[in-house]
């Protein structure tokens, strides 16, 4: 069995850093990946290369592999040492980590790889050149969420966060929802594109559900009862919102338009909640008292 020199392949010393590499891995994937290069031996060059980064990508797999010693050289014989077993690994990654998509478990990869880690032949999902599972621009994407304030969203912002180490910059766009991606073009952990997933952080005054604002306006008694004008927070500020007189609690007044901008904006719904103070005092439970005298016909329950 030919041995694989892995650090050779991506042309990167041994001592070569976790960013050293993914770098490498980046740089060799677009250029041989076979949906662009359609030169004879760049599809086995391409294998070759995510095979290098399924073992240094991954700590525990290149560890193993360095355990091997520095001496060996490519395409030398090579037979592993008695009693391993692969290091635990069993056969391979399944799901998302530095190998790209269509790869997990050593699908396609040698008998080099399947005898250090498990796996091996050509697994599901490899036929033909467009068999590499979501693999795009010769690199996977990388998906991660974005918890940003609902105000970041209406008036539009910029913020910085980490990701794997590194400091980037986003944008906001105004009228953005939860749920909907932001695309960082190369800035993925394994060289493609980041996708940031928007959720919206706790509020203490308003939910959103799509481009809609919600907020639940406490009132006194006698506001509700009296009716008016009373002061309203929204996104772009507070306004007067008109109480027909009579107002139950539950009832349900649209703010057209102030909502979350878009092509067409959200609303903001406003849910009115009665509230009766607490009768601390003696002149307040007399106020109470008169209130019952002069509805004795008033009955909450019936």
């Amino acid at each position: 069995m030919e041995y694989k020199d892995y650090y050779k392949i991506l042309g990167v010393a041994r001592s070569a850093s976790a960013d050293e590499i993914k770098r490498a891995y980046r740089k060799l994937a677009r250029e041989f990946h076979p949906d662009k290069n359609k030169t004879k031996g760049a599809e086995e060059r391409f294998k070759e290369v995510n095979e290098a980064n399924e073992v240094l990508g991954d700590p525990q797999k290149r560890k193993a592999y360095d355990a091997l010693g520095a001496n060996w050289k490519a395409g030398q014989n090579f037979q592993p040492p008695p009693g391993w077993g692969g290091g635990g690994f069993g056969r391979g990654r399944a799901g998302p980590g530095p190998g790209p998509a269509g790869f997990g478990g050593g699908a396609g990869f040698s008998d080099f790889f399947s005898q250090l880690f498990g796996g091996g032949g050509m697994g599901p999902g490899m036929g033909g050149m467009g068999g590499f599972g979501g693999f795009e621009d010769g690199a996977p994407d990388t998906r991660a969420k974005l918890a940003i304030a609902l105000e970041d969203s209406h008036a539009g912002a910029e913020r910085t966060i980490s990701v794997a180490g590194r400091s980037l910059k986003v944008r906001i766009p105004k009228g953005v929802a939860a749920g909907q991606t932001i695309r960082l073009a190369d800035q993925g952990s394994q060289g493609g594109d980041l996708l940031l997933e928007i959720e919206f952080l706790a509020h203490p005054q308003f939910t959103a559900e799509g481009r809609d604002i919600h907020h639940v306006l406490r009132l006194a008694p006698w506001e509700a009862a009296l009716g008016g004008t009373v002061p309203v927070p929204t996104l772009a500020g507070t306004v007067e919102l008109k109480l027909p007189a009579n107002s139950p609690s539950g009832k349900k007044m649209r703010l057209k338009g102030r909502g979350l901008p878009g092509a067409t904006p959200g609303d903001q719904f406003v849910t009115l909640q009665v509230e009766a103070p607490p009768a601390e005092t003696e002149a307040q439970r007399q106020a109470y008292e008169a209130l019952r005298t002069q509805f004795p016909d008033y009955r909450p329950r019936d």
